[in-house]
């Protein structure tokens, strides 16, 4: 199947079975998901759930945040993984915010890499949700089910070439809503260990479980 064949059946697979398609990390504003997006890093959306309720009611603006010591808000985050470095990206975050961007989350990717804890993948998240750009960002539920269904090739190794991949094939207009298609397919369907291949919709054209040799996942 040709790679363009294969896009535009994955695309219509995910408009039927999954037309809303959305974060799972709770917030209410930019700059609380910009938080919450830093925790998640190496951390479920479920954990970083658990202790943002308290955080956020503790620190309601950028200005509050900045104000903090990373060892106070060290103690609203100890069960989120790296909360030292976390909780001192938090400040940094919240401070550049204050003197560089008016207190105001920025839209570009430029600007968001600039800010502590916030890298391309962050960055992307943030353009995507926020603003609703066409930036895809690659987490590992990404990179693994781009490969697994054969959106990419073999030789897509990092998470940059990965996005490059998806963002010449997917339509601009469906960018950030393909990549939580992405994330929640293998987040609950295609998962790491164990796959539900008997359960996925996508496995008639899925490469991996398609493959010549078997898909080890099969049984």
């Amino acid at each position: 199947m040709k790679t363009a064949e294969l896009y535009k059946k994955v695309i219509e697979y995910f408009e039927v079975a999954m037309p809303i398609a959305e974060t799972e990390l709770n917030y209410s504003t930019p700059f609380e998901l910009l938080i919450a997006v830093i925790l998640s890093a190496q951390c479920t959306d479920k954990r970083v759930n658990m202790v943002t309720p308290d955080l956020f009611a503790r620190y309601d603006t950028p200005e509050e945040l900045a104000a903090a010591h990373p060892e106070e808000v060290f103690n609203y985050i100890k069960s989120i993984s790296y909360p030292n470095n976390k909780a001192k990206h938090l400040v940094g975050m919240a401070q550049k915010l204050c003197s560089d961007f008016g207190g105001e989350v920025p839209a570009t990717l430029e600007e968001l890499v600039t800010l502590p804890g916030v890298g391309r993948k962050t960055a992307n998240v943030i353009q995507a949700v926020v603003f609703n750009k066409s930036a895809m960002a690659v987490d590992t539920h990404v990179f693994r089910v781009s490969h697994r269904i054969g959106l990419v090739p073999k030789r897509c190794t990092t998470p940059y070439s990965v996005e490059k991949t998806l963002m010449k094939y997917l339509p601009a207009d469906i960018v950030p809503k393909a990549h939580h298609w992405l994330i929640l397919h293998g987040r609950y369907t295609c998962k790491a260990r164990t796959p539900l291949c008997g359960e996925c919709g996508l496995k008639e054209f899925c490469k991996e479980y398609n493959k010549d040799t078997g898909c080890k996942y099969r049984g």
